[in-house]
């Protein structure tokens, strides 16, 4: 169903009706990889909170769907739209507003790239430690919206959890104030955590206070290569469990090392193995964890572990954070399906690992495992010929059982990605008819009429339907 978006040319606001910019909008990394999404009717680019508001304000009351977009590298296609109507696009809202080291603290605006905040604080001896491996191709606004993560999450936490207040707007064109400057409060319902990892759903995050943190004095990289994957998983826990003090510890399987050297000739050798970092204060407290790490790997089939300054670590990580585009790129096994990425509790990630395995020589298809293993986090795609509809059909299948398998574990469909278009049906898995039954009431609530991202989420918008307060 296309819409009238007319009104765009009577607001405030730069917006095109032309077929490049439409399709553009179209897709991200998720929707085009699965054929799903639809091409809006009209991209505006607003330039203030006071222009985001006015487009809201205008679409609620003429029932047109306004879906928000920033960079477009989303995985589950949570920023392209699923009934045409307006795309947002936040891209040119894109400043760091004000850092404030005596705080600890940076204001930004959505679409600002998450390098180009890392750089600002930089100048001032600080980071800001959840930030994804896509900093330099992802906004600080989708990161929030998604509940996005990275590689240090397991010694930082989530983008979530450093978020402190945003300004938003609701789908009346309402703008909220959420939160607030200081580092904890007790006043009222904690609107700033509806709001992150809302996709879009509940309001547009206009600005946000983060807290950030000092870069680290020491920082020490490493790799540890094992003879079995059941070795690698069996060491992450060793390590987590006796208490070592690790930013990162990342699993790459031997299927995902040949991915990777395939892509970008990176020499890695074609075992299983376990990226880390380490962070601290001092040299001798860094060297102090890598030496109880070694130790607690040595009993897991440990074949060598290497250790790289900091002057060396862009190289040591090249594989690890270029494994999106290997994947897409390599030859000779089909194309990957929509990639996973399920978490589990800690001590059954070898479990999980251990079952996409089992999977794939069942079916006789390449499932390469990589991710944040010191989280439960793993990524996973299933490879299959996407010109055989039987193949496919055997892929999200295999895909399925991998996601219902952590969720009986006690974890998510999703660890970072969020539901999008492409998650939505083990919503109420997960969550049970009761649990999604009140996502539905906060969300008719704050959009009775389904302005914001419809299609996203819930399972019954899988047909097409939009999640309204009274039915049209």
């Amino acid at each position: 169903m296309s819409y009238d978006c007319s009104f765009l040319e009577a607001l405030p606001v730069d917006c095109s009706f032309g077929d490049a910019d439409r399709e553009s909008h179209a897709a991200d990394w998720g929707a085009q990889a699965r054929g799903t999404g639809v091409t809006p009717d009209a991209v505006a680019w607003p330039e203030s909170t006071a222009e985001v508001s006015a487009v809201l304000a205008a679409a609620d009351e003429r029932g047109v769907p306004v879906t928000p977009y920033a960079a477009g590298t989303s995985l589950e296609g949570n920023a392209v739209p699923a009934h045409r109507g307006v795309s947002l696009d936040l891209t040119r809202m894109d400043a760091v507003l004000e850092v404030r080291p005596e705080d600890f603290q940076a204001d930004v605006q959505p679409g600002v790239l998450g390098d180009r905040l890392d750089e600002a604080l930089a100048e001032h001896g600080l980071f800001f430690p959840p930030m994804p491996a896509s900093a330099d191709i992802s906004t600080v606004g989708g990161m929030i919206v998604n509940d996005a993560s990275g590689m240090k999450t397991v010694k930082y936490g989530e983008v979530g959890d450093w978020v402190l207040g945003l300004e938003a707007v609701l789908a009346d064109g309402t703008v909220i104030e959420t939160g607030g400057r200081a580092r904890k409060s007790s006043a009222g319902y904690n609107l700033t955590d509806l709001l992150v990892g809302s996709e879009g759903t509940l309001a547009v995050v206009t600005r946000a206070t983060v807290e950030v943190e000092r870069l680290p004095a020491a920082v020490r990289g490493g790799r540890a290569v094992f003879e079995s994957l059941e070795g690698a998983t069996g060491a992450i826990y060793g390590a987590l469990a006796g208490g070592v003090d690790v930013a990162t510890i990342e699993l790459v399987d031997a299927a995902a090392a040949r991915i990777a050297n395939a892509y970008g000739d990176t020499g890695l050798p074609d075992r299983p193995m376990v990226f880390l970092e380490f962070h601290g204060s001092r040299e001798a407290a860094v060297d102090a964890e890598i030496d109880a790490c070694r130790e607690a790997f040595a009993a897991h089939g440990l074949e060598r572990f290497e250790v790289a300054g900091e002057d060396d670590m862009a190289e040591l990580w090249q594989a690890r954070r270029e494994m999106a585009p290997a994947l897409q790129a390599y030859e000779g096994a089909g194309s990957p399906l929509h990639p996973g990425d399920v978490t589990v509790p800690v001590g059954r990630y070898g479990e999980i690992i251990d079952h996409a395995k089992r999977l794939a020589d069942e079916h006789d298809v390449l499932i390469p495992c990589f991710g944040h293993a010191g989280d439960g986090n793993v990524h996973y795609a299933v490879f299959v010929d996407d010109d055989d509809d039987q193949q496919v059909a055997l892929g999200e299948e295999i895909y399925g059982r991998i996601v219902r398998t952590a969720i009986e574990f006690g974890g998510t469909a999703t660890g970072e990605h969020g539901v999008g278009l492409g998650k939505r049906e083990y919503l109420e898995t997960e969550h049970g008819e009761s649990g999604v039954e009140t996502m539905r009431r906060v969300k008719r609530a704050l959009d009775p009429n389904d302005t914001l991202n419809p299609g996203k989420v819930f399972p019954e918008t899988a047909d097409g339907e939009r999640v309204r307060a009274v039915d049209d």
